[in-house]
């Protein structure tokens, strides 16, 4: 039974490998191998999976069925020549050779496997050429490198050739097999900084999407040596050995994606205890003072990238647990690092941002609250432990340490400002004289009072102190930290004008001295970066917006700090909040007139809008930034590097975008500076809510600009994903109506556009939008059909029976709404001319095509009216009983009559239509020309 099964699969197998079903095939002739002993029969089995594998490009498979055959049947010709072609496929071309080699033998006439023969031994000859003079030409590097009288721009020439080999795969593995290792830990030895710098970017290629060549590179210069390298004060050796690493832990991990084979995979079976120790060295140089500013960042860099887990649905959170425990105490000594005392490690700008980055993404990757609490307490642990009534240094960084965790994961931040006696040792800080303490205190007043109750608390303790500070301190750093300190407490009522902290005119006071810095050019960069933030919270209230959009060279200095800082995330994010607080793009809540009502009743406080945040005034700020030239500042902002530029950034950007969009009047302006080319990366990536909000502002720029101005070159086809993601039911009536605007314009323009919208499966959207019972979206749905139906692919899906896509054209060729019968009109002229079958079906979708027609035929509209006529045309021209039909019915006269008007300027191509249907008629023979 069992064989006479497997027989059959083999047929069945053999089926559909004949209908070109390669993957069905597999199944059957895998279902037949389990069932049958046969010999003759596995032989044959395994062979025709064999050829199923070189269809489907599985080629090691196809080569290990082959083999298979072959210990069968050693002269299974067949067998030989399938394994022939997987080898070559696989580039083991010797042993490709010797197959064919072997079927040429068994068959000396065979002229395919003679074509073969030579084609491989002419491979293999080239495949020899090259790698006898890549040998040479490795060893020749070598030789210039390692020589001490070799000329500076042979060595530059030689260092940067082995890099572009070490790169290539080929390349990589004749280093490997040249004894390269060892030679580029030489190039090392000599500590020339240019050598060291080749031998590293080289190791580098090497390592790359090869786990063996990594794990062997990885052990020859052990991990301490690397770590070393990347100590240096240099912060290009920084970087390269950073890549060095990057490379080495995703082959380690599998990070690199490649597919690998046979031995290869089996070389090496573990990688986690090189993985574990690459981290636990990283964690060293955190706290290590022999480790430059570079080189920390650098390591901070690689574990922000390579502990906490890439996508939240993988379970396995190891790595992070693994962290915490054993380097969480590390990452907060530097984040609590304080410049200026004397036990400060070596820093960068950037060093205690990393820091609250990596807290944040290590706390994000805790998979629920007993991680969370442990998290937590290691940290209230090791803040408390700083507390020294006795060493006022140890209090500081105490602070400092707080201050640096409310930067990264907020939450836990507003936990340990709970912690008793931090708040008011923060405000006591802020009361010594020494400056040190004075910059801490300060700073961590900025970052704790984001939340009100907060603000409430230091407005009541720390207000009178910040003032002092202001007043009585020399030191520019101190003075610009605690005017933003007093701006965020001014601004800590938000948008809402009945919870004012300060008296009237004292943030209009703070943001004039923020502007007065921000355009002071002899300050330096980081300073006026605390004159932004100063404005990003006090820009939420509308008197400082207003003042601040009038005050030109300021809003100019801003932009012009944007453009030169796309290097500092702070900056930006700064910068694109204020932006978004001075068009009002910020989200705001719907006011319920009942619950108003309700509110007041109840003594409740009731939020108040600002007179000067109605829509009028928004405008005309809108129209100030546009003609400081916020667009363009935007369009540098967007191409800030992906590190710098945080998702959440992203979207601030977006909602400035949407605002000043809102008008159609300014959106050349915008195209003309660059936005449209800006909006596409910030509607692809990013969060979701931003990324909505920028495909919005595409609609509106799509939906009325020049597409092949505003999107130049193959940039426009990018444009569809994001518009086709508005139709979605989800997003709001604003939003589909004018994704189809701008989707009508795109379709409007080529094939290949249209045929883009439709392979974006946006056709069952607009489809659905045709019923809408809005009547601007059914018109602008109807509108965009009217240029999809050019599409071949769009015609087809009219011509497949079993839908109403027709009937719905039809039908809506028949609505009162003028702009929709145009639009059905012109979609059902085009669909009738293209196809005659269409014409036949139009007739069957419902009993009122024809007072329809008649309808189109007579309207008011000549636009309407002409397309009316084009459809009797084509009904006419498609067959002579439709035709007959046509000429029985009222249509005739309807015809007769405008075929005799006066062919004015207006209606030529009206009457002109209608004579060629009567000419149609007469051609027919249905009627006769009166003499």
């Amino acid at each position: 039974m069992a064989e006479a099964e497997a027989a059959q699969l083999k047929e069945e197998g053999n089926r559909h490998f004949q209908l070109q079903d390669y993957k069905a095939a597999t199944k059957s002739y895998s279902q037949a191998l389990k069932l049958t002993k046969d010999k003759a029969l596995l032989a044959t089995l395994y062979r025709n999976r064999a050829a199923c594998g070189l269809k489907t490009e599985s080629y090691v498979q196809a080569a290990s069925d082959a083999s298979r055959a072959i210990d069968i049947n050693s002269s299974d010709i067949k067998a030989l020549y399938r394994r022939c072609q997987a080898l070559e496929h696989l580039g083991k071309l010797d042993q490709a050779f010797k197959d064919v080699q072997r079927c040429a033998t068994l068959e000396p006439r065979n002229q395919n496997f003679q074509e073969t023969l030579r084609r491989l031994n002419t491979s293999i000859q080239e495949k020899l050429r090259v790698q006898f003079s890549t040998d040479s030409r490795v060893q020749k590097m070598f030789e210039i490198l390692l020589d001490e009288n070799s000329e500076a721009d042979k060595l530059e020439k030689a260092a940067n050739n082995l890099i572009v080999l070490g790169r290539e795969e080929a390349g990589a593995e004749r280093i490997f097999q040249n004894n390269g290792v060892a030679l580029l830990l030489q190039l090392v030895d000599t500590k020339r900084p240019e050598l060291v710098l080749a031998a590293v970017r080289t190791l580098s290629g090497m390592c790359s999407g090869h786990r063996a060549r990594a794990t062997v590179i990885l052990h020859a210069i052990r991990i301490d040596r690397i770590c070393s390298l990347m100590a240096v004060e240099n912060e290009e050796m920084s970087l390269a050995v950073c890549n060095l690493l990057q490379a080495v832990i995703d082959s380690l991990s599998g990070e690199d994606k490649r597919e690998h084979q046979g031995k290869e995979e089996a070389l090496v079976l573990d990688t986690k205890k090189d993985l574990k120790q690459i981290t636990n060295h990283l964690l060293d140089m955190l706290v290590s003072k022999k480790v430059s500013g570079q080189g920390r960042d650098q390591a901070m860099n690689l574990l922000n990238k390579n502990v906490p887990r890439k996508d939240l649905a993988i379970h396995d959170n190891s790595r992070t647990i693994y962290v915490v425990d054993n380097g969480l105490r590390k990452i907060l000594k530097v984040v609590g690092q304080v410049p200026d005392l004397p036990s400060c490690l070596p820093l960068t700008d950037n060093t205690r941002m990393l820091a609250s980055i990596l807290i944040n993404k290590l706390y994000d990757d805790l998979r629920c609250d007993p991680e969370r609490d442990h998290f937590r307490k290691i940290c209230e642990e090791y803040i408390t432990s700083k507390f020294d009534p006795q060493d006022m240094d140890k209090n500081v960084i105490a602070i400092q340490t707080v201050s640096g965790i409310l930067q990264g994961p907020f939450d836990l931040g507003n936990q340990l400002l709970g912690l008793k006696g931090v708040m008011e040792m923060m405000v006591a800080l802020c009361g010594s004289e020494r400056e040190v303490d004075q910059l801490v205190a300060v700073e961590a007043l900025i970052h704790a009072s984001t939340k009100l109750s907060r603000a409430t608390f230091i407005i009541t303790n720390g207000v009178s102190l910040l003032k002092e500070i202001y007043k009585t301190t020399k030191n520019e750093k101190i003075k610009i930290r605690t005017l933003v300190g007093l701006c965020k407490l001014g601004s800590a009522g938000g948008t809402d004008y009945g919870l004012r902290q300060f008296a009237e005119g004292s943030t209009e006071k703070l943001a004039k001295q923020c502007r007065k810095w921000l355009c002071n050019a002899s300050i330096d960069t980081q300073t006026r970066r605390w004159a932004v933030e100063g404005l990003a919270y006090l820009t939420l209230d509308a008197d400082v917006k207003d003042d601040f959009v009038q005050d030109i060279p300021a809003l100019q200095a801003m932009f012009e700090l944007a453009k030169a800082s796309t290097t500092d995330k702070t900056i930006l994010y700064s910068v694109a909040t204020t932006l978004v607080n001075c068009t009002n793009s910020y989200d705001v809540k719907e006011v319920i007139p009942e619950l108003v009502q309700l509110a007041k009743f109840s003594k409740q406080h009731v939020p108040e809008e600002h007179p000067k945040d109605k829509k009028d005034f928004i405008d005309m700020r809108v129209k100030r930034l546009l003609k400081a030239g916020v667009t363009s500042a935007l369009a540098c902002m967007v191409k800030a590097d992906s590190a710098i530029l945080t998702d959440q950034t992203k979207e601030l950007l977006a909602r400035v975008f949407l605002a000043l969009c809102d008008n159609p009047k300014d959106r050349g302006t915008i195209v003309a500076q660059g936005g449209g080319k800006a909006l596409l990366p910030l509607a692809l990536e990013g969060t979701d809510v931003g990324k909505v909000k920028a495909a919005h502002a595409l609609a509106k720029i799509a939906a009325v600009s020049n597409p092949d101005i505003a999107f130049p070159g193959e940039r426009v086809y990018e444009v569809v994903r994001p518009l086709v993601s508005l139709l979605d039911t989800q997003r709001d009536g604003l939003q589909n109506y004018e994704a189809l605007l701008g989707l009508t314009n795109l379709s409007g323009r080529s094939d290949r556009l249209r045929q883009k919208i439709f392979k974006e499966k946006a056709l069952p959207d607009i489809e659905n939008y045709m019923f809408e019972n809005h009547d601007q979206l059914r018109q602008a749905a109807t509108e965009c059909m009217c240029n999809m139906v050019l599409n071949k692919e769009v015609q087809e899906r009219f011509l497949a029976d079993g839908n109403d896509r027709l009937k719905l054209v039809v039908l809506l060729c028949g609505e009162d709404d003028e702009k929709v019968q145009n639009a059905a009109a012109g979609a059902l002229a085009m669909l009738t001319a293209a196809h005659k079958k269409l014409c036949l079906k139009m007739t069957q979708v419902t009993t009122q095509w024809l007072e329809i027609l008649q309808r189109l035929c007579l309207h008011d509209r000549l636009s309407v009216q002409h397309r009316g006529l084009v459809i009797a045309y084509n009904l006419l021209a498609a067959d002579a009983e439709l035709a007959k039909k046509l000429v029985e019915s009222e249509l005739l006269e309807i015809l007769t009559v405008v075929g005799k008007q006066e062919p004015d300027e207006k209606r030529a191509e009206v009457v002109q239509t209608a004579r060629e249907c009567l000419i149609k008629c007469m051609d027919y023979g249905f009627i006769k020309p009166v003499s």
